[in-house]
């Protein structure tokens, strides 16, 4: 049994410790916006936050997270959407869509930690992957949620 708390829900769950965390969301809360791309942490897709900090779902153990606070993107907007949901949305930045709920996760750590982040803090924060090469837009989001832009 693992006992975890996700979006502000405690969950009890029976299921092995090393399943990844990104499994456990998806196929056992249906919580599907936490996405899978490449299962090795490298592309940034199913980035959540865990005790506020952007972390790669695919590679956390479901074992190793016993009382952590976990967020995910379904979370982030429970209440009304994020101002980095909006700022996403002004600046149009998904072309196919499929790398930006982790994008947004990453992006909202970074804003939680550092309110204003110039360019250098932005490319250092986001190093997920995106196909369609939005990462302009993706800058522009992130400035214009920080009240920059």
């Amino acid at each position: 049994m693992v006992s975890l708390k996700i979006n502000g829900r405690m969950h009890r769950l029976d299921v092995e410790p090393d399943m990844p965390l990104l499994w456990l969301l998806r196929d056992e809360l249906d919580l599907t916006g936490t996405k899978y791309g490449c299962g090795i942490a490298a592309c940034g897709a199913c980035t959540v936050h865990v005790d506020g900090r952007a972390a790669r779902s695919c590679q956390l153990a479901v074992g190793s997270l016993e009382g952590a606070e976990i967020l995910t993107i379904e979370g982030l907007g429970a209440a009304g959407l994020h101002r980095i949901q909006e700022a996403w949305i002004a600046e149009e930045v998904p072309q196919c869509g499929y790398c930006q709920t982790g994008m947004i996760m990453a992006a909202a750590a970074l804003l939680a930690e550092t309110a204003r982040p110039d360019d250098a803090a932005i490319d250092a924060a986001i190093g997920n992957l995106c196909r369609c090469g939005t990462y302009a837009r993706v800058r522009r989001a992130i400035h214009r949620a920080a009240g920059g832009g």
